[in-house]
C-alpha cells in the first residue's frame, strides 16, 4: 500500500492538479489507519474541488468516526449541491441523522437515496426499521419484504418480519418466517432466543436439518453499525412501549376495583 501512496505523490508532484491522485491518497492513508492525515487531505482536497463527491463521503465518513455527525451533514449537504443525484452522500447522511436520534430527516434521506436506486436494499431496510421505530407496522412490512432479495439482508428481513407478524398476531406467519432466518443463517437460533417478543413462539423455533452452506456477502462496518443502532433504538423504545402499557393496565385494574367497591 505504501507503494501505491508512493506512485500517486509522484503523479501529484508532476501534475498538481491530478485530484483523482490526490483523493487516492487520502483513502489510502484513511485505510491504513491514519485518519487525520486524510482528513487534512481530503478537506484541501474540496477547497479546491468541491464537486468531488468521493472526497465529500470520505470526509464525512472520517467525521463521523469522531462522532462529529452535524459537521457532515454540512459536508453531504455541499457536496449535494454538485450530485443532486448521488445514492451515497444521501445514504451517508441519513446515518449521521440517524445518530443524531433524528428519524424524520433520516427517513428522508433513505427514501431519496432508495429512490435513486431502486435496488438500495440498505436504505430500504433503514427505512423499515425507523418504520417499526414508529410503529408503522405495515410500512415495516412492506420494506423489510422488499429486503427479502437482498442476498445480504434476506435472513434479517426474514427476522424483522417474523416480528413484525408477532406485532400483528399471525404467529403462524412469525414461525415460518423465523425459522426461514435460521435456515439461512444459524446465528438467528441464538438472537430469537433472546428477542422478547418471539418468547410465545419459542417452542415452535428450530434448528434446521441441514444447514445449507452459503457464501454470505459480507456487509460494511459503516452499514452493519447503523443497523444495530437502528436495532437497539428499537428495542429501547419496544422497552419503554411496553412499561407504559403495564401502567395503563394496572391504572385500569385499579379502576375496576374502585368501581366494585363503590357498587359495594
Amino acid at each position: 500500500m505504501r507503494k501505491a501512496i508512493d506512485e500517486y505523490v509522484k503523479a501529484i508532484d508532476c501534475k498538481k492538479d491530478d485530484y483523482d491522485s490526490y483523493y487516492k491518497v487520502a483513502f489510502l492513508l484513511y485505510d491504513l489507519g491514519q485518519k487525520e492525515e486524510s482528513k487534512t487531505m481530503v478537506t484541501n482536497l474540496l477547497k479546491n474541488q468541491p464537486s468531488n463527491t468521493n472526497a465529500a463521503i470520505l470526509l464525512g465518513e472520517i467525521l463521523c468516526e469522531k462522532e462529529n455527525y452535524k459537521e457532515a451533514i454540512n459536508v453531504y449537504t455541499l457536496a449535494l449541491k454538485y450530485n443532486q443525484n448521488d445514492y451515497e452522500l444521501y445514504y451517508s447522511m441519513g446515518i449521521a441523522y440517524t445518530r443524531l436520534n433524528d428519524f424524520q430527516n433520516a427517513k428522508i434521506c433513505y427514501e431519496k437515496a432508495a429512490q435513486i436506486n431502486h435496488e438500495a436494499f440498505f436504505a430500504k431496510y433503514n427505512l423499515g426499521q425507523i418504520a417499526l421505530i414508529y410503529r408503522d407496522i405495515d410500512t415495516a412490512e412492506k420494506y423489510f419484504t422488499e429486503c427479502i432479495y437482498s442476498e445480504e439482508l434476506e435472513a434479517m428481513a426474514y427476522f424483522e418480519l417474523s416480528k413484525i407478524y408477532m406485532l400483528k398476531g399471525e404467529k403462524d406467519k412469525a414461525i415460518t418466517f423465523v425459522n426461514k432466518a435460521i435456515e439461512i443463517d444459524i446465528t438467528y437460533k441464538k438472537k430469537a432466543d433472546g428477542e422478547p417478543i418471539l418468547i410465545p413462539i419459542k417452542a415452535y423455533i428450530v434448528l434446521p436439518k441441514e444447514e445449507e452452506k452459503r457464501e454470505k456477502k459480507k456487509i460494511s462496518k459503516k452499514i452493519k453499525n447503523n443497523i444495530e443502532y437502528l436495532d437497539k433504538t428499537y428495542h429501547v423504545v419496544e422497552n419503554l412501549n411496553l412499561r407504559e402499557l403495564g401502567k395503563q393496565t394496572d391504572l385500569r385494574k385499579k379502576q375496576i376495583e374502585n368501581e366494585k367497591m363503590r357498587e359495594e
